[in-house]
């Protein structure tokens, strides 16, 4: 822990509103408001008594689970700011009456790359290429285009909305799902009419009870024969047993970005299943990431320091 600029030292607290940042250069890349005392403090290090004063913290991006653990050493805590789209892990820890912000908008771009690169990298067979490249081997096959697929996307928040428009240029036939019906976008009650005509599902949907198991059994039995499952959303929205039978049997392919555990172990049969492409939940975790990070951040305490509401709000306080 470290003190920044109009801070005390790392034991001791102004009279300022006291804001934890999980890394340096989200400190140095800040223009601090008047009235915040920025500092910052990463897992690993041992927990200063100033926990007890701080009222806005940003729990480092994909931490362990200490970053969140410490919520309940934060007495004075009104605002918690995550990196994260998805927020299911803090929720779970969230002290009553704290706010909870989340990182919408931040990684919508670059999941939305991923699950547009996953879908041609399951099409188009680069897995074989890059195991026959190893071998010094030169595969000539012909392989599936992304040209006109039937596409169900499941998710019309930012994140779906954005691989919705990629999808565009690369002439699909996408049809979005979202929980309720609305103009342009199908409802989860549509599912059983809609899954039989989809070659490639997308899922971008957020995780809670609604969504645990979403793909399940009987949802990836009404897909047809070669369709294609791509999960950017979390792992637990697909039933892992139920794809791991599809993917044995060579009816199913998936492309994951996460899974259902995660981190996947080593042993764990998704890794030499066929048909199935994994990467290790790097949707988010790009070039694009830190930019719009600080941007949401530096609003979020401009807005602190003025008194104003946050955006962004999940659970308010």
């Amino acid at each position: 822990m470290e003190a920044r600029p109009g801070g005390g030292t790392a034991d001791t607290v102004s009279d300022m509103t006291l804001v934890w940042l999980p890394e340096d250069d989200w400190a140095e890349n800040l223009q601090v408001p008047p009235g915040l005392d920025v500092r910052v403090w990463r897992s690993g290090q041992s927990t200063p008594a100033t926990a007890r004063d701080v009222e806005f913290y940003v729990p480092e991006y994909m931490g362990p689970a200490s970053t969140l653990e410490i919520l309940a050493d934060m007495p004075s805590l009104r605002f918690v700011q995550t990196l994260t789209a998805g927020v299911d892990d803090v929720l779970a820890l969230l002290p009553a009456g704290v706010t909870l912000c989340n990182a919408a908008g931040v990684h919508d771009a670059s999941t939305a790359e991923l699950a547009v690169g996953l879908a041609i990298a399951s099409l188009r067979g680069f897995p074989g290429f890059v195991r026959a490249q190893d071998e010094g081997a030169w595969l000539h096959a012909r392989h599936d285009a992304l040209a006109d697929q039937r596409v169900l996307l499941l998710g019309a928040g930012s994140v779906g909305s954005a691989i919705a428009a990629r999808l565009v240029p690369f002439e699909v036939d996408v049809t979005v799902v979202a929980r309720t019906a609305r103009e342009g976008v199908s409802g989860v009650r549509d599912l059983p009419g809609l899954l039989p005509t989809a070659d490639i599902v997308i899922l971008a949907v957020p995780y809670g009870a609604a969504t645990h198991h979403l793909v399940d059994e009987s949802f990836l039995a009404a897909l047809p024969d070669g369709a294609l499952v791509i999960n950017v959303a979390r792992g637990a929205v697909v039933d892992t047993g139920a794809l791991l039978a599809e993917l044995t049997a060579g009816r199913l392919r998936a492309a994951l970005d996460v899974t259902d555990p995660e981190p996947l172990p080593a042993n764990h049969p998704l890794w030499t299943a066929p048909n199935v492409l994994i990467t290790p939940h790097v949707g988010g975790d790009t070039s694009a990431f830190m930019p719009r990070a600080w941007r949401l951040l530096q609003s979020q305490l401009d807005r602190l320091a003025a008194g104003q509401p946050l955006d962004n709000v999940v659970r308010s306080g």
